[in-house]
């Protein structure tokens, strides 16, 4: 089976090119945009994979408030390209999606599942629902929302890193505590993903690490488990003004993927814990 993955530069494709091994063809950007339809279609019906993995996406946030072409362009029309020319070449597409598709209800303390109503609160979050429609056409999709991706690369942009970096520089941080949701270990979704590949049940699902957390408490068991003098302190998303609205509450329900028996998904801090200690064990190999 030969899978093709798109976007593969990012953090969530590398790692999947990494567990493919020889089945996987990478197609970073560079070598596929799929706001690009004629190209895209060129390029996978001479490479004819049996699935394409979508992790491309714009996912500048605050940035997609100013910039809706570039944003729609790609979150949107390429998907819409990528969708039919899976049709027309017979692939299965799995697409990866976004908690940020939830947020509109703003009492909410459940875990969203995947029957619930989306109500995005962003530009970002309205892209990655639109892209999901274009998918959900197939006779062949996977479609997996997820959270807060992290993985054991150092360079690569996201949360833990960044607490990280700051944590090197500053004795305090200030973050967020009153939005809600469960940031996912790249190697546990990983698993997931390849797991629903080898399956038929085809459909949307919600894959995230286990229970909830807040920002500020991801950011205080960070500096607590990788053993760091800094201090988080907790404030309201009101202090922290940025040009795109965050869900207050976007923690997914698993019970669907769960129910197919596949890999287990941990704790949001059992994974933290593993990330870090594979870090640690980094830093000890290159002392």
């Amino acid at each position: 089976m030969k899978i093709a993955v798109l976007g593969a530069s990012g953090q969530l494709g590398r790692f999947l090119c990494r567990v493919l091994a020889e089945k996987a063809i990478p197609l970073p950007r560079s070598a596929c945009d799929i706001s690009d339809r004629a190209q895209l279609h060129r390029m996978l019906a001479d490479l004819r994979p049996s699935v394409v993995i979508n992790t491309a996406a714009y996912t500048e946030v605050d940035r997609a408030e100013t910039d809706v072409v570039t944003c729609q362009a790609v979150n949107v029309k390429g998907v819409a390209n990528l969708a039919a020319v899976c049709r027309d070449l017979d692939c299965t597409l799995m697409h990866i999606s976004s908690d940020y598709v939830f947020g509109g209800d703003c009492s909410r303390t459940q875990p969203y599942d995947e029957t619930d109503l989306p109500a995005p609160l962003s530009v970002y979050g309205q892209s990655k629902l639109d892209s999901e429609l274009p998918v959900r056409e197939l006779a062949k999709y996977f479609i997996v929302r997820s959270c807060g991706l992290y993985c054991d690369d150092e360079n690569s942009s996201n949360f833990v890193n960044t607490m990280l970096r700051l944590a090197a520089q500053r004795e305090s941080v200030q973050v967020v505590n009153d939005q809600r949701c469960t940031p996912t270990y790249i190697p546990h979704l990983c698993r997931a993903l390849l797991f629903l590949l080898e399956t038929e049940a085809y459909g949307t699902y919600h894959i995230t690490n286990t229970g909830s957390t807040t920002w500020c408490e991801l950011a205080q068991t960070i500096f607590q488990l990788a053993n760091v003098e800094c201090e988080a302190i907790p404030i309201p998303t009101a202090h922290y003004a940025t040009p795109a609205r965050r869900p207050n509450y976007s923690v997914l329900d698993i019970t669907k993927y769960q129910h197919l028996a596949g890999p287990v998904m941990p704790s949001w801090h059992k994974a933290l814990q593993q990330r870090l200690t594979a870090l640690s064990g980094e830093r000890d190999e290159s002392a």
